[in-house]
């Protein structure tokens, strides 16, 4: 996701040698995007004996391919779980397009609704978005258990387009300020508690409903739906800056991508583990079949039973259970990483880099944020090419250790007495890089991971506990960032987002287990200390 905001896990120490983990959640029956996956090679988790072998060594999953007349062509083992991944990914455009819509248009509101000046209202304006994404990220672990992924994603849109509408709607009137402001509090209220649901549903669906060898890429789409989001509203907000009026019409397009996520879903597959769950079985085949190929049936439905006997169902889990081992474990280590990732700065660097590009001579508040958001997905494109290659720990640590080395080349270039072209050079230097390598891996390896490192029991729990911390501790930022600048000034603040970057590159180093190549319930088995025992 990315980063204007994300989990929390517990010392969770990697062991090579265990079985990993399963997570059912589910899709519909045979949906039909029209791609379905022929009985290829396409092995998400080896035979039994290479579950206890090195995490490093490759499943056969790696080998899948399309072949045509023997000679390997190209991998197309993703395609079949693409569209389904593509339409829940817009849910994250819908999250990126909200970011970046209040860039501009907040001042032209408070203008047009009375309340230009009164810090407390504008404040209050942009902050009952968090409270909202708060209150939808915490509730969400309920609605998904009972409903699955699919059902839950068409529900969580008409709160985020009747937000979009009500801000548009009562945007036009400019009349009775009181009941404006309130219809336009309640207009970012709603749409915030369908981001909040949102951040939680989407890592969760695809990391369900794709396959083990492209997990993780397809899960990169997430920072990528979100980049994309952010610089299309940014696109769209730039005729703002002549047109007082133009972001009305801006506000409103906020309602499309909506009913585009609402209707999409119809046609998309609900999580075989889901279903595997709810014990609708010949549904999770027909889903598995079309997604990962027919040869993969009978091993999954074997996983995700195995699983769902050992731990239970998350219909019968409770908000306790996240106490006990070995759900502590994973609820730890989410709330953790999206502390570490909101408190290494990211908000900070976004807020401050259209002054720091004004600086050298781009002038345009839009033009900067929107040349950030390039730079942002760039590295999400890269991420999407090196999540399964490379693995999600060492893009982590990698991450975490160039944001470091940017912060501290930004605060060389503040505290340095050399010449000013250069330093604002390497200010520029700075934030592009900061920015590059978070989107590398900070950014969308903290949301993969965390499901992949929660069990089926309890992985929407786990999700919604993991970003309602990212929602607080993205509040916290906000609310002293610029206070702790004034007092403190832009280097010091700077420098202790560097020393928690590298602070979050050892928490990954020790803490982080790697699951590329890994099916969750493979993940699952390996880490809850039942299995393992069970296996002696």
């Amino acid at each position: 996701m990315w980063v204007l905001h994300q989990p929390i896990i517990i010392s969770l120490k990697a062991r090579p040698n265990r079985k990993p983990f399963a997570y059912p959640l589910s899709k519909k029956e045979a949906f039909s995007f029209g791609f379905q996956s022929r009985p290829k090679t396409l092995n998400v988790s080896a035979a039994k004996k290479q579950l206890e072998e090195s995490q490093t060594q490759k499943p056969e999953s790696e080998k899948l391919s399309l072949e045509d007349n023997g000679s390997e062509v190209v991998d197309l083992g993703w395609l079949p779980a693409f569209p389904h991944v593509l339409i829940a990914s817009m849910s994250n455009f819908l999250f990126g397009y909200h970011i970046g819509v209040m860039n501009g248009p907040i001042v032209s509101i408070a203008r047009e609704l009375g309340f230009e000046g009164n810090s407390i209202l504008e404040g209050l304006v942009v902050s009952i978005f968090i409270v909202g994404a708060f209150i939808g990220s915490i509730s969400s672990g309920l609605v998904v258990d009972k409903l699955g992924c699919r059902r839950t994603f068409q529900i969580d849109t008409i709160p985020l387009i009747l937000g979009a509408i009500l801000w548009h709607n009562e945007i036009k009137k400019i009349s009775a300020q009181a009941q404006s402001l309130d219809d336009v509090l309640w207009g970012r209220f709603l749409v915030g508690l369908g981001i909040g649901v949102n951040t939680v549903l989407v890592p969760i669906y695809i990391s369900e409903v794709s396959p083990t060898k492209y997990r993780g890429s397809l899960g990169t789409l997430c920072q990528i739906g979100t980049c994309l989001g952010i610089i299309t509203s940014l696109f769209l907000g730039i005729p703002s800056e002549s047109d007082p009026h133009w972001w009305r019409t801006v506000l409103y397009i906020a309602s499309i991508p909506g009913f585009i996520v609402a209707f999409g879903m119809q046609f998309a597959v609900d999580s075989p583990r889901w279903l595997c769950k709810v014990g609708r079985t010949e549904d999770a085949k027909t889903v598995i079949s079309n997604l990962w190929g027919a040869s993969e049936v009978d091993k999954a439905i074997e996983e995700f039973q195995s699983v769902i006997t050992e731990d239970g169902t998350d219909s019968n889990s409770r908000w306790l259970d996240l106490l006990e081992e070995p759900h502590s474990k994973a609820a730890f280590i989410g709330g953790t990483l999206f502390v570490l990732q909101q408190f290494a700065g990211i908000n900070g660097i976004l807020y401050f880099s259209s002054l720091t590009f004004k600086e050298v001579g781009i002038t345009s508040g839009s033009l900067a944020s929107l040349f950030v958001g390039v730079t942002n997905f760039t590295g999400a494109i890269c991420a999407l090419y090196l999540m399964d290659k490379q693995g999600r720990q060492k893009l982590l640590i990698a991450s975490y250790l160039g944001m470091a080395l940017s912060m501290f080349v930004i605060v060389y270039a503040i505290i340095s007495p050399g010449d000013e072209q250069l330093s604002h050079d390497l200010s520029i230097i700075g934030t592009i890089m900061y920015i590059f390598t978070f989107a590398i891996g900070a950014g969308p390896v903290t949301g993969i991971i965390i499901p992949e490192l929660s069990s089926s029991r309890t992985r929407s729990k786990i999700m919604g506990f993991s970003l309602a911390v990212h929602w607080v501790c993205n509040f916290l930022v906000g609310l002293f960032f610029l206070e702790l600048v004034d007092k403190f000034g832009v280097a010091p603040v700077y420098a202790s987002f560097g020393g928690v970057s590298f602070l979050a590159a050892i928490f990954a180093y020790y803490f982080i287990v790697e699951t590329k190549g890994r099916s969750l319930e493979e993940i699952e088995m390996s880490l809850n200390p039942n299995f393992s025992d069970r296996g002696k």
